[in-house]
C-alpha cells in the first residue's frame, strides 16, 4: 500500500467518525466512498455490518465500479448502496469523495415541494447550485442512474427526496465541509419555519452575491477545517487511525 492511499484511508476514517459524532449515521446503512490515488476505478468503502464510528483505516475496503472486492476480502460490502456512488463517480471524474447519508433534517427538507429555501448564509452556499432528484424506490436501475446523474449535473450537492442527502468533494475534507454546510441550512430551515409567520428571504441579487463570495476564488473546501477536525477526533475518537 502506499503512502498516499494510506493518507486517504485515514481522512476517509475520519470521516466516518465525524458523521458518528453528528448523529448523521444510520444504523449499519448509508455510504462515503473516495476514490483511491493512482487508481481511477478503484474506490474505498466502509465495511458492511459495522457502524460509522467503528470504521478505522484498516478495515476500509478497496472495490471496483461494479462493487467487486479488489482487497480487505474478510470484509462485505453492500454492492446496491454502492450503486449511487458508482454513478456518481463514474459520471463525475472530479469527484475524489462522494457522501450519501440519511440525515434527517436533509430528508425533511427535501420532502417539503420547494426544497431548500435561501433562508440562510448557510443555504446560500448552494444557491442555485443544489440539484434534486425525485424518489424512485430502494433499488437503483441503470436508467435512474442516469437520471441522477443528469440531474446532478456537476452541482456540488443534491437532495434525494424522500431520501437522504449527497454531496461530491475534490477532496475528503471538502465533501464533508459541504455537507455540514448543506446539514446546517437544513437545521436552520426546518426551525425558522417552526417558529410560524413567513420567513424574510433576502433579495435575488444578494443571494447570488453572498453565493459568490462563500464560494471565493473556487479552491477546494475544507483546507482550513480539515486539520481543526481532525484534532477533535483525536481527542474523541482516535482509533480511526488505526
Amino acid at each position: 500500500m502506499t503512502d498516499i492511499e494510506w493518507q486517504t484511508r485515514i481522512n476517509l476514517a475520519a470521516c466516518y467518525r465525524l458523521c458518528a459524532l453528528n448523529g448523521w449515521d444510520d444504523l449499519v446503512y448509508t455510504h462515503i466512498s473516495a476514490t483511491v490515488p493512482g487508481e481511477p476505478d478503484h474506490f474505498l468503502i466502509n465495511p458492511f455490518g459495522l457502524r460509522f464510528d467503528e470504521v478505522c483505516a484498516s478495515n476500509l475496503v478497496k472495490i471496483d465500479l461494479q462493487g467487486n472486492i479488489v482487497s480487505g476480502k474478510h470484509h462485505k460490502v453492500n454492492v446496491s448502496g454502492f450503486a449511487i456512488h458508482a454513478a456518481v463517480h463514474a459520471a463525475r471524474h472530479d469527484a475524489v469523495c462522494v457522501m450519501h447519508l440519511h440525515n434527517s433534517n436533509g430528508i425533511a427538507v427535501g420532502i417539503q415541494h420547494q426544497g431548500l429555501l435561501p433562508l440562510s448564509q448557510h443555504a446560500l452556499r448552494f444557491y442555485g447550485q443544489l440539484a434534486y432528484h425525485d424518489y424512485e424506490g430502494l433499488a437503483l436501475s441503470p436508467q435512474e442512474q442516469g437520471r441522477l446523474t443528469a440531474a446532478l449535473g456537476d452541482k456540488p450537492a443534491m437532495l434525494l427526496r424522500n431520501h437522504g442527502t449527497l454531496t461530491c468533494g475534490r477532496s475528503i475534507a471538502e465533501a464533508y465541509v459541504l455537507m455540514d454546510t448543506l446539514d446546517k441550512a437544513c437545521t436552520i430551515q426546518l426551525k425558522a419555519q417552526a417558529g410560524g409567520g413567513p420567513p424574510h428571504q433576502p433579495a435575488p441579487e444578494i443571494c447570488h452575491k453572498t453565493y459568490l463570495e462563500l464560494l471565493g476564488d473556487g479552491a477546494p473546501e475544507g483546507i482550513l477545517e480539515w486539520p481543526a477536525l481532525l484534532r477533535k477526533l483525536d481527542q474523541l475518537s482516535p482509533g480511526y487511525t488505526n
